[in-house]
């Protein structure tokens, strides 16, 4: 699909995963030459659960909410619901794909996956390729037998051990020993209420009552650990979402504001232009034409 050609969309396509046993948990392993007319993986979608790659062989080009990525094997990529992505190109590829819906998740494992996200492609050390590839080859394997006794149960345990190795190998990466401090932690749960209610919660104040502390403490926290202002994750954020929708849907503008919880729409224009330096309407013709 041309990009001019993506505005006739209304919204951002979801791909719903087939899931024939409704388990909540679906694992392939897939194989693929370098095509020279990729299709519907061209196309910008979200996943409608949690997406886990292995890629054991070949090069995958991908986008991932305005980032550019060349990823070499071995990799691991994860993608969260919320993030818009498409495949540039590819090159010889083996790939293992696991997705896991919320419900299938630990909650544990469900708050860490929002605390990492978003999360870069990583490149892999041998013995963590090797440890990942046995993991999820025995989910796929288990995957396979299902006409077995607790056949879902164990599915599903199996399917929470590789998040929970993928999740304990980001987490290794951002803080190989250090223990979290006061403000790093206010500061994940800041960042988890935004996700959340981002839509609706403009305000600093908002977020300082959810926490049950004071709106210059909170600041005081989120500046020290990213040393960005509350009210600029907030812009951020609200930001993000609406180059997604303006790039990726045809939502007119008005349509667009309103699903970000700003009424007036000259309002939320202009907030756009100020934070990324361009109107919306500008935005949206130098990347879709």
């Amino acid at each position: 699909m041309k990009p001019s050609e993506r505005r006739k969309n209304q919204a951002i396509p979801v791909n719903k995963f087939g899931d024939e046993s409704n388990a909540g948990i679906t694992i392939e392993r897939i194989s693929f030459e370098d095509l020279p007319e990729l299709g519907e993986w061209e196309q910008p979608e979200r996943h409608d659960r949690h997406s886990f790659f292995l890629l054991e062989k070949g090069i995958v080009v991908m986008e991932i909410d305005f980032e550019y990525h060349k990823i070499p094997a071995p990799a691991v990529i994860y993608m969260h619901p919320d993030q818009v992505h498409r495949i540039i190109g590819f090159e010889n590829v083996i790939v293992t794909a696991l997705a896991v819906t919320n419900e299938v998740l630990t909650s544990e494992y469900l708050q860490l996956l929002g605390e990492i996200s978003p999360t870069a492609p990583t490149q892999l050390k041998p013995e963590t390729h090797q440890l990942l590839e046995q993991s999820f080859s025995l989910c796929a394997k288990i995957a396979e037998r299902n006409k077995d006794q607790l056949h879902t149960s164990i599915l599903k345990a199996q399917g929470n051990a590789v998040v929970g190795l993928v999740i304990a190998m980001f987490y290794a990466q951002l803080k190989p020993t250090n223990k979290s401090t006061r403000a790093e932690a206010v500061t994940k749960n800041f960042r988890q209420f935004l996700e959340r209610h981002f839509t609706e919660l403009k305000r600093p104040a908002d977020y300082a009552d959810l926490l049950h502390i004071s709106i210059p403490y909170l600041n005081e926290c989120v500046k020290a650990a990213t040393g960005q202002a509350v009210s600029q994750h907030i812009q951020q954020r609200v930001i993000l979402e609406a180059r997604r929708l303006l790039y990726h849907s045809g939502q007119s503008l008005k349509e667009i504001s309103l699903s970000l919880g700003y009424e007036d729409y000259t309002y939320f224009s202009r907030l756009f232009t100020k934070v990324v330096g361009i109107s919306p309407l500008a935005f949206r013709q130098k990347n879709c034409d």
